[in-house]
């Protein structure tokens, strides 16, 4: 019998190995839900590779030749090595690991609360706590508040935001349903790094922001927020960006008439091809963003 040089197939040496548990073509061909005849050309393809027979034909069934039994144990112990070999692989491999340069605020806000769902079990979120603009050659990507007028990577804006005052609901209650800014200036405006919010807000209700002694200012906005919740005054809710409190009734919006930002929150990446864990990682980032702001 002639030798091929033609490596047979991993369905043809399982054919010959269902052939060999089930004793006859017929019985391998139904265990693989394959046709007779595929069982038949599939061992002959594996008898020409080896250069000789691997069954005697007996009646109605087959059983291996001397060869074919050598060769059988061969092909047995090779597909046990490639079988714990992916396994061993499947279980070691770890997640690749994205580092992301972000404000603390919007790590305790936003970044946390969906870290599942940009993780889930292909990626690893490091993340670079800082108020600063990280370098691109320290991190995948930087996350940047502001207007978008950066010019050290390829910048790409994340949900619009707009403002609505809130309070905690011992606040609200007493305040009622969307309240006059007039009302609203009696008690203490609680500020975040950013000082236009509240003049934006009042300006758009007739009215003009003097600082006061009264009024509060935090450098992180999710210290605004807690301090607002613990009734030391009215913040400004960057909605969706501040939802996880109202979601969790800590504050109440107080107008249903909300004022668009002059800012948002952008992500920075380096020019260039990027690892396929950053471009999940952006593609993840994109989905939930969107979905928040539909939400919002």
């Amino acid at each position: 019998m002639n030798h091929s040089s033609i490596l047979p197939s991993l369905d043809a040496l399982q054919a010959v190995l269902a052939a060999n548990r089930t004793g006859s073509f017929s019985s391998a061909a139904e265990e693989l839900d394959i046709t007779h005849g595929a069982i038949s050309r599939r061992v002959a393809s594996v008898e020409a590779w080896a250069g000789t027979p691997l069954f005697d034909r007996h009646g109605r069934g087959v059983r291996l030749t001397i060869e074919g039994q050598r060769l059988v144990r061969l092909f047995e112990q090779a597909l046990d090595l490639l079988d714990s070999g992916a396994a061993d692989w499947r279980e070691n491999r770890q997640p690749e690991t994205v580092r992301i340069s972000v404000l603390p605020s919007f790590a305790r806000l936003w970044l946390l609360p969906n870290l599942a769902a940009l993780e889930q079990t292909d990626l690893r979120i490091e993340m670079e706590l800082d108020r600063r603009f990280a370098q691109l050659n320290e991190v995948d990507i930087a996350v940047r508040y502001g207007r978008g007028e950066w010019s050290d990577g390829v910048v790409s804006p994340l949900f619009d935001e707009v403002f609505i005052p809130a309070a905690a609901p011992e606040i609200a209650e007493r305040l009622g349903d969307n309240p006059s800014a007039a009302a609203i200036l009696r008690y203490p405006l609680i500020h975040d790094a950013y000082p236009d919010s509240w003049r934006i807000w009042l300006g758009e209700r007739g009215h003009r922001y003097r600082p006061r002694v009264q009024d509060r200012r935090f450098p992180d906005y999710d210290l605004c927020l807690h301090a607002a919740a613990a009734g030391g005054g009215i913040a400004l809710l960057r909605m969706p960006y501040g939802e996880i409190f109202v979601r969790e009734g800590r504050l109440i919006p107080l107008s249903n008439e909300p004022v668009s930002s002059l800012l948002r929150f952008y992500t920075i990446t380096g020019r260039g091809p990027k690892r396929q864990a950053v471009q999940l990682f952006m593609e993840r980032l994109t989905a939930l963003s969107l979905k928040n702001a539909g939400g919002s």
